[in-house]
């Protein structure tokens, strides 16, 4: 066997068995330490965020501080870390920086971003390119209340929402219909990797959404009310 067949074959830890992942090499950082950096990373752009909302706008409410810095936090995942997944596709296997070895360590639970899988890719692409840029304008748009944050909020919520039930529903299609598991058999992997870390771009999302819609009724019903009210003192003629 040639030493080019051997790179692109080597024993690597990914399911299903037998998948070949190009130019693999194991990760060098442990499993704490890439945790550890992730959170570390995580933190950091909490602090950057809230400070920053500290000096354009101190008084905002905590629910919105919150907010804001879940789309900053959106905006940095999205553009930054899906983005190099993106932008890497082809060569992940072989990645030996933070983000690449980040990626392999995921992949553990969801072996399909190690080989270039059409819908993940496409995904990714997608939710890095174009959400990433809209979730750090919706957090701009929280902090000095442009009457865009609303509809922005919807869509940007919308899009993670619907990009992460057709990541569950591919993988579980391709589990179920054609007994194909990317998931390595450890429940470590799928409860806490592939099911708990996709799981958090479900609910909060749906919270957001819901937040938007109501707050678009309400907005819709004072409109409707002032009008009425106007057109009953003859402040506002109808038009044919």
């Amino acid at each position: 066997m040639s030493n080019l067949t051997q790179k692109a074959s080597a024993v690597h830890p990914y399911y299903p068995v037998g998948i070949e992942v190009i130019g693999y090499l194991a990760n060098e950082y442990s499993v704490p330490v890439l945790l550890a950096t992730f959170a570390a990373g995580c933190a950091a752009i909490f602090a950057v965020a809230l400070l920053g909302v500290q000096v354009v706008r101190p008084g905002l409410r905590g629910s919105e501080k919150a907010t804001v810095l879940w789309f900053v936090l959106c905006g940095t995942i999205h553009l930054f870390f899906e983005g190099y997944f993106s932008l890497n596709h082809t060569r992940m296997g072989g990645r030996s920086d933070v983000f690449g070895q980040l990626w392999k360590e995921y992949s553990l639970s969801d072996s399909r971003y190690l080989t270039s899988e059409s819908f993940v890719l496409c995904m990714e692409t997608m939710t890095a390119f174009i959400f990433g840029p809209l979730s750090f304008v919706v957090a701009w748009f929280v902090v000095t209340g442009h009457p865009l944050r609303h509809p922005l909020q919807a869509l940007v919520s919308i899009g993670q929402l619907y990009g992460d039930i057709l990541y569950y529903a591919t993988s579980m299609f391709d589990h179920y219909h054609k007994g194909v598991t990317y998931c390595r058999p450890e429940g470590y992997y799928f409860w806490c990797y592939y099911f708990f870390m996709n799981f958090i771009w479900i609910v909060i999302p749906t919270v957001l959404l819901y937040n938007s819609v109501n707050a678009t009724t309400r907005a819709f019903k004072a409109l409707d009310k002032m009008t009425r009210s106007l057109s009953g003192n003859g402040s506002v003629k109808k038009t044919i």
